[in-house]
């Protein structure tokens, strides 16, 4: 696969913003890391190996980004309220910052969001906000409410950076024509959360794929597994 280490100032975060982009035309995709996890880890955790053939055909190219979850919800020394507007600073450089860049490099309107764990909200939290510029969305093992982290506070800047919550209250016309797809397993931790969201998107008629697996833990064996499905079917 052709890879290569990429890096831009983002204005939204005030600092350099790293990624690792695999293949060389396609789709663009936006993979987010798992808990405090960076740019390279989908590649390290045999994630991008998992999709070679669909990255080597040209079918996609995918950029893995890195993330501020150690700078916000599991940052512990952090009040919650700037534990979300880290999170919300965060959501902004994707979406006027690198979204853009995406959309030009490769004559896209919309790109495709995808992340495992932890990284599964935050490729969530981002689609379900902007379903504007993202075509699909694949969520794997995910917990779409970070309301743990926050013991008790809420604001508004919690409640549009907390999907269980404003998914409620769908008002972007360009969610129902999104395809998303959630997929868990049996022994899989969130597994419960991930069913609560299909239920939550049942409910407000927003077509999706639940997918159960087996009986297969909460890890990177399952991921990889379920990942060229997944792909495979958004591609078509």
């Amino acid at each position: 696969m052709q890879e290569q280490h990429e890096r831009f100032y983002s204005n939204h975060i005030s600092r350099d913003f790293q990624l690792q982009k695999f293949g060389w035309s396609g789709r663009p995709m936006i993979v987010f890391p798992t808990t405090l996890g960076r740019y390279h880890e989908a590649k390290d955790m045999g994630l991008m190996r998992s999709i070679a053939p669909f990255i080597e055909s040209g079918k996609v190219i995918v950029y893995c980004v890195d993330t501020l979850n150690h700078e916000s919800w599991y940052n512990k020394q952090l009040h919650p309220r700037d534990m979300a507007r880290t999170q919300a600073a965060y959501d902004r450089m994707i979406r006027h910052e690198l979204v853009p860049m995406l959309q030009h490099r490769h004559n896209a309107h919309k790109v495709i969001a995808a992340g495992c764990s932890f990284g599964a909200y935050s490729a969530a939290n981002f689609a379900f906000k902007y379903p504007e510029v993202v075509s699909d969305l694949i969520g794997m093992s995910g917990s779409y409410d970070i309301s743990s982290f926050l013991h008790g506070y809420y604001d508004d800047e919690v409640y549009f950076n907390n999907p269980i919550d404003f998914m409620n209250n769908p008002n972007n016309p360009e969610l129902y024509n999104m395809g998303i797809i959630l997929g868990t397993s049996e022994w899989d931790i969130c597994r419960p959360e991930t069913v609560r969201m299909s239920n939550l998107l049942n409910e407000k008629g927003i077509k999706h794929w639940l997918d159960m697996r087996g009986w297969v833990e909460h890890d990177w064996p399952l991921w990889n597994e379920m990942f060229p499905t997944y792909l495979g079917r958004v591609l078509g």
